[in-house]
């Protein structure tokens, strides 16, 4: 009779770790594995990370998103809130008129690319027949721009396809740390 008691407690132990597990994932963080290469130089394909599912949105955040175009997910980074314009001109991001560096552009690539824009000049109305982000959605493009599929080619994301904000990589282990 001890015995079945504490088999049972264990039970009880066991299934109650699964419950937090399975609401710590499907509410509060997840793992994802990049596929592609439209990241690099700051995440490459097979890499790892933790999306954080609490994280507020910010420009130049990492997210991971259901894709509009497919039932792939995706990871970019948010260069348009609700409100912003979006520009890109010389190679040179102006949002709401204002230059931005990219310091997460893979600089040895862009000089590599010297013939060419590493991002193509474009408007907000342009890409998306918007001339600002309407609420509810954000602007994306991804660091490797000249392969990217990005709001370029897709348009305006949904708010609601966010899944949340990649935080943290945990593989490969050489390069675990916070994105």
């Amino acid at each position: 009779m001890e015995k079945r008691k504490e088999i049972f407690s264990w039970i009880k132990v066991f299934g109650f770790a699964i419950v937090i597990a399975l609401i710590a994932r499907n509410f509060i963080f997840s793992p994802y594995t990049v596929h592609g290469e439209s990241m690099m130089p700051t995440i490459q394909n097979d890499n790892r990370v933790i999306v954080s599912k609490l994280s507020d949105i910010d420009r130049f955040d990492t997210i991971v998103f259901d894709a509009p175009d497919s039932d792939d997910r995706y990871i970019k980074r948010v260069i348009g809130l609700p409100g912003d314009t979006v520009e890109m001109k010389n190679d040179t991001l102006y949002v709401n008129g204002k230059a931005y560096s990219e310091d997460y552009l893979n600089s040895v690539a862009k000089q590599e690319s010297i013939s060419q824009h590493w991002t193509e000049d474009f408007t907000l109305e342009e890409k998306t027949g918007k001339k600002v982000v309407p609420e509810g959605y954000v602007f994306v493009l991804g660091d490797n721009r000249p392969i990217s599929k990005d709001s370029r080619i897709f348009g305006l994301l949904s708010m609601k396809s966010i899944q949340g904000q990649a935080v943290f990589r945990f593989w490969p282990f050489n390069e675990i740390g916070p994105l």
